[in-house]
């Protein structure tokens, strides 16, 4: 298994929770000293684990990540597109788009860039790639209009994939969590194209990332098309699709609260 952004949180849990005698890991991420902490821990429950450097939105480190997988391990069955990155701003509050470009080439580009560099081994194992969208790419959200539209590429991206490879032997399951307790929404971008270091949102009653990851793997593991994370966002889709102007409502509602709490 090949999962990027593996340093921490979903992709981090995700490494370990797979781990056990007989397990393959080639983890990619840019800081290599959190990543190498990742594969030690992983080792240490019985994986094998190689720690690659890697910036999904340079292609060159993207190529070498799963060049570097397959020579080490001489196959690929899974890819997991994890890596990604937030921000948290009204539109009108930025000035400076270059954070917005950046957002496209991390969330979209890298689960391109590593996808087509993985898909030939896939082919031949009959593999699966798992791509870490968000409900924020289901549904526009106030305060993302870098993030939505990323996610919501990004999945469409995959969707298309998958009938392109219907024939294949490949399978593409698109995971759609809602807030999860991690450090993304921290680090990601703010008006000013610098990381937040706040959350932006309430974070109460958030996805523990451990229950996130054991759903993710059960979804792995049954190959299912896509996973919707927590009944209130299976809900929320499908009053989306017969009443948009209440889903409007109901997301409005939840911006301000957040907004007034945080």
């Amino acid at each position: 298994m090949a999962i990027t952004g593996a340093s921490e949180g979903i992709g981090a849990e995700l490494a370990r929770q797979v781990s056990g005698k007989g397990v393959w890991l080639a983890l990619a991420a840019r800081n290599l000293e959190k990543l190498e902490a990742v594969a030690a821990e992983c080792r240490a429950l019985g994986a094998e684990a190689v720690a690659i450097r890697c910036d999904v939105s340079v292609e060159d480190d993207c190529r070498n990540f799963i060049e570097t997988a397959v020579r080490k391990y001489s196959s690929l069955d899974i890819l997991v597109n994890n890596a990604g990155v937030s921000g948290h701003a009204g539109f009108e509050e930025v000035t400076d788009f270059t954070w917005y470009e950046t957002m496209m080439r991390v969330n979209y580009m890298g689960s391109l860039y590593c996808t087509s560099y993985a898909l030939p081994h896939l082919k031949k194992r009959r593999g699966q790639i798992v791509a870490i969208s968000s409900l924020a790419g289901k549904v526009g959200i106030p305060g993302r209009t870098a993030y939505s539209p990323t996610k919501a590429a990004q999945a469409l991206f995959f969707e298309a994939l998958r009938l392109e490879l219907q024939e294949s032997g490949v399978d593409i399951t698109i995971v759609y969590p809602g807030v999860v307790a991690t450090d993304i929404r921290l680090h990601g971008y703010g008006a000013d194209g610098q990381p937040a270091g706040k959350s932006g949102l309430k974070e109460d009653n958030v996805m523990p990332v451990q229950e996130c990851v054991r759903q993710i793997i059960a979804a792995t593991h049954a190959r299912k098309r896509e996973l919707v994370m927590t009944l209130q966002g299976k809900v929320g889709l499908w009053l989306k699709l017969a009443f948009p102007k209440v889903v409007d409502r109901m997301v409005l509602r939840v911006v301000k609260k957040n907004r007034e709490e945080t």
